[in-house]
């Protein structure tokens, strides 16, 4: 079974490993604490929205490229085939914001 948390806390834990960051050092930034963010990594507790923003802006990464990576994770639990690619219309219509944002979900991407 999918746990929502559970993908959510993933991507959250990897984005912070990836930063070299310690719980401490993002807890502090997203004023949130230590063992609250602890249990938001290991999904065994729900981020409100209001939260998960904080952690995200603490981490510098967009709220919507984290969901977008649940999403993808989700999908692929489910056997979904997921396109690896911006669409040409979206790049052209955001400029370098959808490399930077192509790039960016990229670096999520790589995981486990």
């Amino acid at each position: 079974m999918i746990v929502l948390r559970r993908e959510i806390g993933d991507v959250l834990r990897d984005a912070r490993q990836r930063q070299g960051r310690t719980l401490r050092e993002v807890s502090s930034a997203a004023r949130v604490s230590l063992g609250y963010l602890s249990e938001v990594e290991r999904g065994q507790k729900e981020a409100s929205s209001e939260l998960l923003a904080s952690i995200c802006e603490a981490l510098a990464v967009p709220l919507s490229i984290v969901l977008r990576e649940v999403s993808d994770r989700v999908a692929v639990a489910e056997g979904l085939l997921i396109p690896d690619t911006v669409p040409a219309e979206l790049v052209g219509a955001v400029g370098d914001l959808g490399r930077d944002w192509a790039r960016a979900r990229g670096e999520l991407a790589r995981v486990g």
